[in-house]
């Protein structure tokens, strides 16, 4: 499905599927969660999932000219973590805008963790007082109007990578990895459970499991607290991340089989020790074996 697409390979390859034994037993025994490992994926500053998507972002971003590259998140975000990361890698010089996401006062908070890794990687790390939201924000506007004043050429990059032409890519390739490994196995997942912020590691894995008609399996947990948005925005990225190997305008029953399945929920899980939930993605297999994500 990818074939026409250049990645540059920022990743170590496929990642593994771990059994969660624990969690399993916690919540019952009739269901086997399982999690895909998308947070051990690189070398690259401790990885993350926000590298399956810059892996198709970067051969656009060398082909543009750029010298700069341009990111937003919070203060503690892996993703500006991981733009720093692909500047230094890259050559390229790079700036993240910073904002007050999440109302946390800790004295330290904006001088350690993911904020300090990014400075340490030579990115300039703009603190803003913005609160948060998960659409285009003029703060990144500004810094990459700052950059061009200054005489460079900024290539901008949005939250998450997500609200961008190649954003939603990975996550279609994380779907085709999931496929070959469900193969190994010898079972398939009935659904995939995965955290929504802004959208594109949830709008790429919809269109990458429509290919065998499983996108409906596909469910998103939004920690945005902005449902309405969140599911608006999800729908433009599968629309957007689906388009380009489509023949002609999808008919309504195309859309609805990428149609998102977002739930406002909380979830706590680390007490049973199996792993912090926060791997992009949870598979999981229900006790009749029926395959499925």
């Amino acid at each position: 499905m990818l074939e026409k697409f250049e990645r540059f390979p920022l990743t170590f390859g496929v990642t593994p599927i771990e059994h969660l034994p624990r969690l399993s037993a916690a919540i019952g025994g009739k269901i086997e969660v399982y999690a895909k490992r998308d947070d051990c994926n690189s070398g690259l500053a401790f990885g993350g999932n926000k590298l399956r998507k810059l892996e198709y972002i970067v051969p656009d971003i060398l082909a543009s000219g750029a010298d700069t590259l341009v990111s937003i998140g919070g203060v503690q975000s892996n993703h500006t973590r991981m733009v720093a990361a692909t500047a230094a890698k890259l050559g390229l010089k790079c700036v993240v805008v910073q904002e007050k996401w999440v109302p946390h006062h800790d004295a330290v908070y904006d001088r350690v963790g993911n904020i300090l890794l990014t400075r340490l990687m030579g990115a300039d790390s703009r603190l803003v007082e913005d609160e948060f939201d998960i659409g285009i924000r003029e703060s990144w506007e500004k810094a990459m109007q700052s950059v061009r004043d200054a005489g460079g050429k900024p290539y901008g990059i949005p939250a998450g990578a997500s609200v961008h032409k190649y954003g939603g890519l990975g996550y279609v390739g994380f779907a085709e990895e999931v496929r070959s490994q469900e193969a190994e196995l010898g079972f398939k997942f009935d659904y995939v459970i995965v955290c929504v912020v802004t959208g594109s590691t949830f709008g790429g894995m919809i269109v990458g499991f429509a290919a065998d008609g499983r996108a409906d399996r596909v469910i998103g947990i939004d920690a945005s607290g902005t449902l309405e948005q969140t599911r608006a925005q999800v729908r433009a990225i599968v629309d957007n991340t689906a388009e380009p190997r489509r023949s002609g305008a999808p008919g309504r029953r195309q859309r609805d089989r990428h149609q998102p399945r977002l739930r406002l929920s909380r979830l706590r899980c680390s007490e049973q020790g199996d792993q912090r939930c926060d791997p992009p993605c949870g598979p999981h297999r229900g006790d009749d074996d029926r395959p499925g994500l």
